[in-house]
């Protein structure tokens, strides 16, 4: 189904990404799929991404299309974006951690990341483990996007605010907005349509920001 049947508004909203720093798309909708619309621009403004999907939504069919309704050679379109795909918090925060090795072979402009911290409220995983390997992930998250020679414009997808989570992890959506420089809401209105806004950076107490793991 093409999502414009669904999300009527989708080609007015700006899907531009911030140059620098750690942005944090959340909302209602299936936010991680809608990922796939920042690619174009990126893509003609020359930017490479590295795409490290947690949600398994990554669909070539979806940026081929796009690709097409913007004029750009799927090739170039393909060049210009390596996925890298995730099953487990674990391997998440692996990709996570190896992401300046990657760029080694791959200098990219731009990180993206799908269904972070969506995977670490997986309740097979014990409390301790899924606590580390977070805090580990977000650590390096926060460190790509800080200025310096290779700092990453690093974009963050998530819905996890819709469904359930155990009590013990619930702060670490809020850690994550809190590691932020930018947080963008989508919510879906009447008739389907799409909206993208941004929400006010959340204000963390001076001494409880992210430094070497804790806020």
């Amino acid at each position: 189904m093409d999502r414009t049947e669904v999300y009527p508004a989708l080609p007015t909203l700006p899907w531009r990404l911030p140059r620098r720093g750690l942005v944090l798309f959340e909302g209602d909708s299936d936010v991680p799929r809608l990922s796939h619309y920042f690619l174009p621009r990126l893509v003609l403004g020359g930017q490479e991404i590295l795409f490290l999907d947690g949600a398994h939504c990554a669909d070539p069919r979806e940026m081929a299309r796009l690709a097409r309704r913007r004029g750009i050679p799927f090739e170039t379109f393909r060049r210009s974006v390596q996925i890298a795909r995730a099953f487990t918090c674990f391997q998440l925060t692996e990709l996570i951690r190896r992401v300046p090795e990657f760029m080694d072979r791959f200098p990219a402009q731009v990180l993206m990341v799908t269904a972070f911290p969506d995977l670490y409220y997986d309740q097979d995983i014990g409390e301790g483990e899924a606590r580390g390997a977070f805090e580990q992930a977000l650590l390096d998250l926060h460190r790509w996007s800080r200025p310096g020679r290779r700092a990453l414009a690093v974009a963050v997808f998530t819905s996890c605010a819709r469904f359930t989570r155990l009590a013990a992890r619930r702060n670490f959506l809020l850690r994550v907005r809190a590691a932020a420089s930018e947080l963008w809401r989508f919510e879906t209105g009447p008739q389907g349509r799409l909206t993208l806004s941004p929400r006010p950076p959340l204000c963390v107490p001076r001494g409880q920001r992210l430094q070497g793991g804790k806020f």
